[in-house]
């Protein structure tokens, strides 16, 4: 098939198509070129009458820089349009009188503009045409893309580029030189720098290394807690009263019980025990761990002292040995009275008032004689639990053995119910010495003469008060005594009495306690010349003979 020359308004057309391309092929003015250009203009403009800062200039270049640069990408895009428009309606005439060629129609076909717009027939061909004739020739490549191509390329880089940034080039040199802006860092926010905030966190922040800290001292502390003390011997250490928990671990510390007081203090705050500690004397034993020093104090295991009375001593006597004990504190104001104070053992701790001591005995004698009063035999002939008392001090002092005691009572009894006079030689030595307790020297018959308110040589019945603290075999010797008829009774020699119920009896055992002394004195006697004969008592209906006596035992 021959090919025919396209007509002359399809050779317009394409020369137009050409036109258009060549003005959009054209190199836009540099970013120099244009800054010079505008340069140039403002200065062609007329000053006024104050000139602008350097600043100010600098700005007012760069806005018309990039005025202009938007103006000629706006009338780049309109033209374009425009030749796409012409070259549209050309290309359709001139397709429609072409004639049929297959593979150059397949071609034509298969070139598309964008937006749907069909290319023209002597653009889209596959081969080039002819020079100066415009045919196509099969199977030659285009020595240059297709012109819509290009045209349309161009347009949408155009675009693309105005959209992207309003700047086209740097304002001028010395800002070119200048580095790219770098974007400041958020600032944070009021609430996070608000002063609240900020001493929230930092008190959470200290709870939280306490804690840490508490737990890592707690591992380490409670490893050493059961670990052996540095105490080689047992010892006996004295928290005073009032003391805290450093003086506490300071003093176990200088007494060489402990060895880290730090350990203590953690130790005592951790166990809860500082309202538990207690003063006192504690005695720690050898090597003991930091476990058993707490429990020992906070248990209150004090040291007990021990303050023993024997029987038979004077209140006197009694707080004498109280005010010789220096474990013991404060002064004893008066001495008690005659008889009540319990003759026993009591224990005590480091520090403890005598008067506290003094007050223990007197309670527990009081408790004593109530108990033992409320049980006494029926038929005692004594009216009160202060005659109970007198009584049994004078068996207290008579005698200390413990099976003659009910014995000694009976005799007393049975010479108050005859109305026979005592006749003891203890209420003698009472009533010259009073509480001292002792004589010093043997009885003489001027000392039995010499009338006191407690000689029971020249009294009848009971003295006016207790010779002495009687203890609670006296006691209860006194309200139950043996049942006998015995008015008599004289030492033996062997530190016990022989009783008796008859005078002539009584002048027997004392014949014999005679001959065991051989030829001894009596301890009764006048002067340097020892006594014949018994001690003549008072004349009594049951005492026929004026001058029968019992002897006894002096304690």
């Amino acid at each position: 098939m021959s090919e025919s020359n396209p007509p002359r308004d399809g050779s317009k057309a394409a020369e137009r198509l050409r036109a258009a391309a060549a003005s959009v092929d054209k190199p836009a003015p540099s970013a120099g070129a244009e800054k010079r250009a505008a340069e140039k203009r403002i200065v062609e403009k007329p000053s006024p009458a104050t000139k602008p800062a350097p600043a100010e200039r600098e700005r007012i270049r760069g806005a018309v820089a990039d005025k202009a640069a938007s103006e000629r990408a706006a009338t780049a895009a309109r033209q374009a349009r425009l030749a796409t428009a012409d070259a549209r309606k050309a290309v359709e005439p001139a397709a429609a009188q072409r004639p049929s060629n297959a593979g150059a129609d397949a071609r034509v076909a298969a070139a598309k503009l964008p937006g749907g717009a069909s290319a023209p027939a002597s653009v889209r061909a596959s081969g080039p045409t002819a020079r100066g004739s415009g045919r196509i020739v099969p199977g030659a490549g285009e020595p240059y893309p297709p012109l819509t191509e290009r045209m349309v390329s161009g347009i949408d880089a155009a675009l693309a580029d105005t959209r992207k940034s309003k700047r086209i080039a740097p304002r001028s040199p010395r800002t070119a030189l200048e580095p790219d802006p770098v974007e400041m860092p958020a600032r944070r926010s009021k609430s996070v720098r608000h002063p609240f905030v900020i001493v929230g966190n930092a008190i959470i922040s200290f709870f939280v290394l306490a804690a840490i800290a508490a737990v890592v001292g707690l591992v380490l502390g409670k490893q050493q807690f059961d670990v052996p003390g540095p105490l080689v011997a047992d010892r006996i250490v004295n928290i005073a009263h009032g003391s805290g928990i450093r003086e506490i671990a300071d003093v176990l510390t200088r007494e060489g019980v402990i060895d880290r007081p730090w350990l203590f203090v953690g130790g005592v705050l951790v166990l809860k025990a500082r309202q538990g500690l207690k003063a006192g004397e504690y005695e720690f034993k050898a090597h003991a761990s930091l476990r058993d020093v707490i429990d020992t104090i906070v248990e209150g295991r004090v040291v007990m002292h021990q303050f023993a009375v024997p029987e038979g001593l004077t209140s006197e006597q009694i707080v004498a040995r109280l005010m010789h004990n220096d474990v013991l504190v404060e002064n004893i104001k008066e001495i008690p009275p005659e008889g009540s104070l319990l003759p026993d053992t009591y224990d005590f701790t480091r520090g403890t008032p005598r008067e506290q001591i003094i007050r223990r005995m007197q309670r527990a004698q009081q408790r004593l004689i109530k108990e033992i009063w409320t049980h006494r035999a029926p038929d005692l002939p004594l009216k009160t639990p202060e005659q109970l008392v007198i009584l049994a001090s004078l068996v207290e002092k008579e005698t200390g053995r413990p099976d003659e005691r009910s014995r000694v009572a009976a005799v007393f009894l049975n010479r108050l119910k005859q109305k026979m006079r005592l006749q003891s030689d203890p209420t003698i030595i009472y009533g010259l010495v009073g509480g001292k307790g002792t004589l010093g020297r043997p009885l003489l018959k001027t000392d039995i003469d010499q009338p006191t308110p407690y000689n029971t040589y020249q009294i009848d019945g009971l003295p006016p008060g207790p010779i002495t603290n009687p203890g609670r075999a006296s006691l209860e010797a006194a309200a139950n005594p043996a049942r006998t008829r015995e008015l008599y009774f004289v030492a033996d020699g062997t530190g016990g009495h022989v009783f008796s119920e008859t005078y002539e009896q009584h002048e027997k055992n004392v014949a014999r306690l005679r001959r065991l002394e051989n030829g001894g004195k009596d301890h009764a006697s006048v002067g340097a010349e020892p006594v014949s004969s018994p001690v003549p008592a008072a004349p009594t209906a049951a005492d026929p003979s004026p001058r029968h006596r019992h002897h006894h035992h002096r304690r």
